[in-house]
């Protein structure tokens, strides 16, 4: 069965690093850390392919950026949640209580 839909290929390879500090005091395990790291150092090396000046040259390969040709109306308000704000302000609250 064969699909003609295009599909993300992920040609970056894990590397490992050492553990880095956490500020506020939570506990990671080395596994964790490493997953969230290749997904950062990931999703950075497709953010830049993206903006490359090469990027229209090669449509057909690499990263492509996903566009809603019929965007859904009752998303029109929405806005994007900044987590790692949320987070701090949360996590500010708490020790103000």
């Amino acid at each position: 069965m064969s699909s003609s839909a295009p599909r993300m290929v992920n040609n970056y390879k894990r590397t490992s690093s050492p553990r880095s500090p956490t500020n506020s005091g939570e506990l990671f395990t080395p596994a964790h850390e490493e997953n969230v790291r290749f997904i950062h150092d990931t999703w950075q090396c497709v953010l830049r392919d993206i903006r490359s000046p090469q990027s229209s040259e090669r449509k057909d390969r690499g990263p492509q950026e996903y566009v809603e040709k019929n965007p859904n109306p009752n998303l029109n308000s929405f806005t994007p949640v900044d987590l790692s704000d949320l987070k701090k302000r949360n996590t500010q609250d708490s020790k103000k209580s």
